[in-house]
Order: structure tokens, then C-alpha cells, then sequence
């Protein structure tokens, strides 16, 4: 047997630390020698609970498979490996220490006695990757990531258009993965707030904010599904603070009367997801007399987030997340189209000139509220295989299949915007792949500062009170 033991202190609390090591699958972002990792179970994580792992070996790789054997909420995990070349006991000890929390990491390896010898002789690589193994779990757990920033590459393929297209399909996400720092920020009890959130990429948001610890109030049109959707999450996560909100966002009414509900309750918002949206082929007008696009894409998420200013003032480290898409590089703001008052209708035209709208938006207020403790940002999620792009656009689905984002892969960036410490440094920005991204892969789509002033004259009209 070939035991390691390390130890390290970390700024952050035994209770803290205790819920980021209990999910297991979080070993690849600490671990330099795993590679990949995911549950093989759902719910809260308990003794019983199963992972797979993927680790480096000098040659290839080998899948680890590990069980959780013991739990001390706050205290001790013990988990028990094995694999087709070794098997292993991993426990993990935290003790209290001033402000933060000091980790004892024992690893006990039971390896052929061939391998074993070798390890044995050369105990130097065995020890070295215990190091890097600590190193990096203390690096995830200070959680003191530098501010998002462009990277040469990406600034790069933004400057040709094709380049830039590719950034959004899944090939896209597993390169910008590639270079992703830790994600450890503590959000148990945070109030989140996620509109569109039944299916698709609100869904995918929806989950991983639940199991992360989260408060959510889920904005939903159908208040069957929406039920599911919560004693699913609930389920899943073992997460109760989980609760609906009932709204047709497409009627500025609606938006009103859920605002009134939830400036009535009271509670901070410290984040806000304007993620509900579909594309709609015809044209429709609503029963207040607006197109559907217009209303549900721009002026519904606008109304939300300007009424709801007070709750998010409260938080004091309050996010905005609006979703946008990459369809907005096509177009270059127009209001008559925008409005639903040009001659033609086109449902991909009209969407993505709303997603425009809304990214400027987005800088908008966020410049108004720079001194506020509010933050706000845009994403796209790239090209995802969700149900609304099932229905809407059949044959671009058919056509891009191969390419497309799973709705976890796209909602990722919605999910780091809204928990992630670092992503609370930056405000006005477009994310992609948790990059800041240009607004403008074309120079015929940049609006004139008169078009802008136009836009936001005519959305200060709809702006509460």
C-alpha cells in the first residue's frame, strides 16, 4: 500500500468547503491529473453516492469509479476508488483554523505489486502528484480568480467571421473549457431569479443553480410543467427553496403583477436571469396591441429588470444576466423592424433584432448602475440543441446537428454570470464560453450613437412608474 498525506488552509469556511468536496465530480477542476468527472447518481450527495472519474496516465487514461463511504456535514468525506489498476481510500479531515479552514488529505493506494515496487523506488512522481493535487484544490477553494479578459486567440477569430461563427458550436465550448479556472463560490441561499426555466437552456440553468445550493423563484407560463420542473429540482438536488412564479412575460401586465408580487415579499434578488424567449415564424400580436417578439424579447425583460431595482439593490452583489444570441451579429439595430412596423415580417430577423436591442441595453444599464452593486452582463449561448430550436428552426437544426451544444453546454456561461465571485468584476459586457466576446463580428451591424439614443428614448417610455 502506498499512502499520501497533504494538507493545506484555505480562506473559507469548514461548512463551505464541505459542500464543494462532497460533489465529487468537482475533483476536475482542482485535480491536475482528472480529466473529466460527472455523478453516476442524483439527488444530495450521501453516503452511497457514486462518481466517475477520468485520470491522466503517463500513457492514455483510466476511469476511476469512486463511492462515497462517510459523511460529517461540515467535518470528514471518506470515499472509497477503484479501477482496473489500482484501487483507493480517500479521506478528507477540515478543522477549523481562524478565518478559514485547514484540509488533511490522506490517500491510501493499492496498486500490483509490480507497479507498486516501481512507485515505491521512485517515490518521488507519487509524492509530486499528491503536491499538485493540494495545489490545486487550495487554488479552487481561495477562489480569488482575476477578472475575465479576451484572450489574444479569441480577439483574433472575432476579427473574421467564420472563425468567430465556429466559437459557437460544441467544438467551441470544449476550447474555451479547456482554459477555465475553478468555480468554487458559495451560492447556498442566494436568491436567484430565472424566467423561461421549464425547458432548454433555463432548465439546464435551473439544475445546476439548485444543486449548487441556490434559492430560486422560477418564472414559468405553465403552471403544470412548472410544478414538475420544482419537484424535479427538488428531487435532484435536495434543494426545498425552490418556488414558482406564474407569468405570460410577452403582456407588459403580467410583467407588472409579478413584480408587484415579488416587490411585496420583499426578498433581495442577487441575481436576475432573463433567459425566457422563443422565435416566433409568424407574426403576432399581443393583446396589448405589441408584436410578440418586441414584447417578450426586449421590453418584458427591460420592464422586469428596471421594476425590480430595489430587490436588487438590497443583495448589495446583485447580477443581471440577460440572454442574448449570436443572431444579433446579423442584424444592425433598426427600430421599425425592431418594433414590428416594417413591411415584412421575418421571425429570425425579428428575434435577433430584439437580442440587439437588448445587448445595448445590457451596456446601458450597467453603466447606470456601475455605482449601484449591481452587475450587469449579457451571453450567448452559442448554438444549442434545445426545444426551442427544434420547433422554430427545423432545418438549421437538421442541418448544424453534429455541431450543436447540448442545453448544459449552453447555459453554462448564464451559470458562471450569476455565481462565479470573478464574473461580478466586470459589467457591460457580452460573454460567450465565460470570455468576454465583441458585440460586432460585422462593421455594417455597429448602430450610430443617434440609434442608440433612439432606442433608449423609446424604452425609457416603458420603464416602471
Amino acid at each position: 500500500m502506498l499512502e499520501l498525506h497533504e494538507q493545506c488552509t484555505v480562506p473559507r469556511s469548514p461548512t463551505a468547503v464541505f459542500n464543494y468536496l462532497a460533489d465529487f465530480s468537482s475533483a476536475a477542476e482542482w485535480d491536475p491529473t482528472t480529466l473529466s468527472a460527472r455523478r453516476l447518481d442524483s439527488g444530495p450527495p450521501r453516503v452511497g453516492s457514486r462518481f466517475e472519474l477520468n485520470c491522466a496516465l503517463p500513457l492514455g487514461s483510466i476511469r476511476v469509479t469512486y463511492r462515497l463511504t462517510h459523511l460529517e456535514a461540515g467535518r470528514c468525506l471518506r470515499l472509497s476508488g477503484s479501477s482496473r489498476l489500482f484501487d483507493v481510500d480517500d479521506e478528507i479531515i477540515l478543522h477549523p483554523e481562524n478565518d478559514g479552514c485547514l484540509i488533511d488529505y490522506r490517500a491510501s493506494f493499492r496498486f500490483p505489486a509490480a507497479i507498486e515496487r516501481y512507485l515505491q523506488q521512485h517515490p518521488e512522481k507519487f509524492v509530486a502528484m499528491g503536491q499538485r493535487t493540494m495545489e490545486g484544490l487550495e487554488e479552487a477553494l481561495s477562489d480569488d480568480n482575476a477578472a475575465p479578459v479576451p484572450r489574444a486567440d479569441t480577439e483574433c477569430a472575432d476579427r473574421w467571421l467564420l472563425p468567430g461563427i465556429a466559437h459557437f458550436t460544441r467544438y467551441g465550448y470544449q476550447r474555451g473549457k479547456k482554459r477555465w479556472k475553478p468555480c468554487s463560490t458559495d451560492i447556498s441561499g442566494r436568491h436567484m431569479i430565472i424566467t423561461g426555466a421549464t425547458s432548454g437552456l433555463g432548465e439546464a440553468a435551473a439544475r445546476s443553480l439548485a444543486e449548487a445550493g441556490a434559492a430560486l423563484t422560477l418564472v414559468v407560463r405553465d403552471q403544470s410543467r412548472g410544478k414538475d420542473l420544482v419537484e424535479s429540482l427538488q428531487a435532484a438536488s435536495g434543494n426545498s427553496d425552490i418556488h414558482l412564479e406564474l407569468a405570460d412575460l410577452s403582456l407588459l401586465q403580467a410583467v407588472d403583477d409579478l413584480c408587484a408580487r415579488l416587490l411585496q415579499r420583499g426578498r433581495p434578488i442577487d441575481a436576475l436571469i432573463n433567459n425566457a424567449g422563443a422565435l416566433f415564424n409568424d407574426k403576432t400580436i399581443t393583446a396589448e396591441g405589441m408584436e410578440q417578439s418586441y414584447a417578450l424579447l426586449l421590453l418584458s425583460p427591460w420592464r422586469l429588470t428596471t421594476a425590480l431595482q430595489p430587490l436588487l439593490v438590497q443583495s448589495g452583489d446583485a447580477r443581471v444576466v440577460n440572454v442574448v444570441s449570436g443572431g444579433m451579429y446579423t442584424q444592425r439595430l433598426d427600430l421599425r423592424c425592431l418594433t414590428g412596423q416594417s413591411e415584412h415580417y421575418n421571425g429570425s430577423v425579428a428575434y435577433a433584432q430584439a437580442k440587439r436591442a437588448l445587448m445595448i441595453a445590457t451596456e446601458y444599464l450597467a453603466d447606470e448602475w456601475r455605482d449601484h452593486g449591481i452587475v450587469v452582463n449579457a451571453m450567448h449561448p452559442g448554438w444549442a440543441d434545445t426545444p426551442g430550436v427544434a420547433s422554430a428552426l427545423p432545418a438549421f437544426r437538421r442541418l448544424t446537428a453534429p455541431l450543436l451544444r447540448s442545453p448544459e453546454q449552453g447555459a453554462d456561461t448564464m451559470v458562471w454570470l450569476a455565481r462565479a465571485r470573478e464574473a461580478g468584476l466586470v459589467s457591460g459586457r457580452l460573454f460567450l464560453d465565460r470570455e468576454p466576446r465583441t458585440t460586432h463580428l460585422l462593421k455594417r451591424t455597429e448602430e450610430s450613437a443617434e440609434e442608440r439614443t433612439a432606442l433608449l428614448e423609446l424604452l425609457s417610455e416603458y420603464r416602471p412608474g
